[in-house]
C-alpha cells in the first residue's frame, strides 16, 4: 500500500465532516434569513465612494477612444508573444517569459508555476492582463486625485482577487492536495469557511492563526509585571529590572489603544519589555481598556490626560523619579507627540527623551490609508461612532488587511478554504 493511499480519508471521516458542514450551513442560512426577513434585503451603500470614482474614470477613459484602442492592441500583442513563447517551451526550446511575478510575490512560488506548461501559461496570461488593466486605469488623465487613488487601489484589489492562485482548478498545489485527499481538503475548507462565517456573526472573519495555541500570561505576555495604577481608560503595568544595577530614570511605553499592549512582550525570544528589564530599565506600560458605548464621551484630550500624563504622575509616586524616558508605538506615538507639544507649552519637562516606533505624526501624506479617510468617509465614520459610541475593531482590521490583501487575505483563503488546513500558530497574528 502506498503512502498516498494510507493518507486517504476514510468514509467515516468524510461523513463526519459533511455532517458538520451541513449543520453549520443550516445555522448560517437561518441566521441570514432572520436578518433579512423584513423583505428589505441587503441595502447597497457606497460609503467609500468607489462607484463614483469608477464612473469618473470611465467617463474620462471613453473620451479618448484612441488611447483605449492602443492599450487593447498592446495587450493583444503581448498575448501573441505569450503564444509564441509557450509553443517554443512546449517544443522543448528555451524561451524567456513574457511576464514574470514581481520580486517578493509569493503567489507563484510553487515549482509547477514554472515547470508545468499549462500553469506557466495561466500565470503569464493573468500577469499580462493584470498589468494592462492596471496601466489603463492608472493612466487616465484628468481625474481628481481622490478618485485616482481610489480607482488605483480598488483596481488592484480586483486584480489580486482574480489571481489563478486563488481558485482550486488553477492552483497546482490545491489540485495535488485534492487528488491526494480525494477532495477532503475542499470539504474541510468549506467547514472552515462556515466556521469563520458563524464566528463572525454572518460576516467573513478569516482565521489567521490558531488562537487556541496561545494564552495570555502562559506563552504570550509572560514577563512578570504588576498593575500599579488604573483609571477609566487604562491600567499602568510595572516591570522590575532583572539586573543588579538599575537606571535611575524609568521607561514608559505608550502603545496604541486599538491594540493590546503585549505587542512588545509576545514571547521570551522576541519580547522588548523582557529585553529592556534585562538592560536595567524599570519599565512601565500603559494597557488601554477595550472601549464600549460607556466611554463614548471620551475624546483625544481625555486619552492624553488620562494616559501618558496620568502615567507620569503614577510613575513618580511608584519610583520617586520626577522624569522618565518615553516610547510611543503606532497611535501611541501620535498621542505621545501631542502630549509633548502640550507639555512644552506648559514648560513641563518630565519626559527626558522620546522614541517613536512606526508612529505617524504628519498626517498630510497618509499613503494608501488616505483611500479610506476622505471627507465623506470620515463623516460616515463619525455618524457610526455617534450611533454606537465606538468603532468596531473588525472594521479597522478589514481596512488594514486590504492594504496587504495577498498576504493578509488571499494566502489564508488558499490555506484555510482551498487546502483545508488549519492556520499556523503565530504569536504576532494572535495578537493582531
Amino acid at each position: 500500500m502506498t503512502q498516498e493511499t494510507e493518507q486517504s480519508p476514510s468514509a467515516a471521516e468524510v461523513a463526519k465532516i459533511l455532517g458538520e458542514v451541513a449543520e453549520r450551513s443550516s445555522n448560517v442560512l437561518a441566521d441570514f434569513v432572520g436578518r433579512h426577513a423584513n423583505g428589505k434585503g441587503i441595502a447597497f451603500s457606497d460609503e467609500l465612494g468607489i462607484a463614483r470614482a469608477f464612473m469618473d474614470m470611465w467617463a474620462k477613459l471613453l473620451t479618448n477612444p484612441m488611447a483605449l484602442a492602443t492599450a487593447q492592441m498592446n495587450m493583444y500583442f503581448d498575448y501573441l508573444r505569450l503564444w509564441q513563447s509557450s509553443w517554443l517551451k512546449l517544443l522543448g526550446q528555451q524561451s524567456e517569459p513574457v511576464a514574470a511575478p514581481a520580486q517578493g510575490d509569493n503567489r507563484f512560488k510553487d515549482e509547477e508555476w514554472q515547470t508545468n506548461f499549462v500553469f506557466d501559461y495561466v500565470k503569464q496570461s493573468y500577469l499580462i492582463a493584470a498589468r494592462h488593466i492596471h496601466d489603463v486605469v492608472s493612466g487616465v488623465q484628468g481625474l481628481p486625485d481622490e478618485s485616482k487613488k481610489k480607482v488605483d487601489f480598488f483596481t488592484r484589489q480586483y486584480i489580486d482577487a482574480l489571481s489563478p492562485s486563488n481558485f482550486a482548478v488553477t492552483n497546482p498545489q490545491v489540485l495535488r492536495e485534492t487528488m491526494k485527499s480525494g477532495g477532503t481538503n475542499l470539504v474541510k475548507g468549506l467547514k472552515n469557511l462556515l466556521e469563520d462565517l458563524d464566528e463572525g456573526d454572518g460576516q467573513l472573519r478569516i482565521k489567521m492563526t490558531d488562537a487556541k495555541a496561545f494564552k495570555v500570561g502562559a506563552n504570550v505576555a509572560t514577563t512578570p509585571g504588576k498593575v500599579v495604577f488604573q483609571n477609566e481608560l487604562m491600567q499602568l503595568l510595572q516591570y522590575a529590572p532583572t539586573t543588579s544595577e538599575v537606571y535611575r530614570r524609568p521607561l514608559v511605553i505608550i502603545p496604541p489603544w486599538i491594540n493590546k499592549f503585549y505587542i512588545l512582550d509576545l514571547r521570551e525570544k522576541n519580547s522588548f519589555i523582557r529585553w529592556a528589564t534585562g538592560q536595567g530599565h524599570t519599565v512601565f506600560v500603559i494597557s488601554w481598556v477595550n472601549p464600549d458605548a460607556r466611554l463614548a464621551h471620551k475624546d483625544f484630550q481625555d486619552y492624553m490626560f488620562q494616559g501618558p500624563l496620568a502615567a507620569l504622575e503614577a510613575i513618580e509616586r511608584a519610583t520617586g523619579s520626577s522624569d522618565a524616558n518615553a516610547i510611543g508605538y503606532c497611535l501611541g506615538g501620535t498621542l505621545l507627540g501631542a502630549a509633548l507639544g502640550y507639555m512644552a507649552a506648559k514648560n513641563d519637562d518630565r519626559i527626558a527623551s522620546a522614541t517613536f516606533f512606526v508612529s505617524l505624526l504628519d498626517f498630510s501624506i497618509p499613503g494608501e490609508l488616505g483611500v479610506f479617510i476622505d471627507e465623506r468617509q470620515v463623516e460616515n465614520l463619525e455618524r457610526r461612532m455617534n450611533e454606537r459610541g465606538y468603532l468596531e475593531g473588525s472594521e479597522m482590521a478589514s481596512t488594514f488587511s486590504m492594504l496587504r490583501s495577498n498576504d493578509l487575505v488571499w494566502s489564508f483563503v488558499i490555506n484555510n478554504y482551498l487546502l483545508g488546513k488549519e492556520p499556523f500558530p503565530f504569536d504576532l497574528l494572535y495578537w493582531n
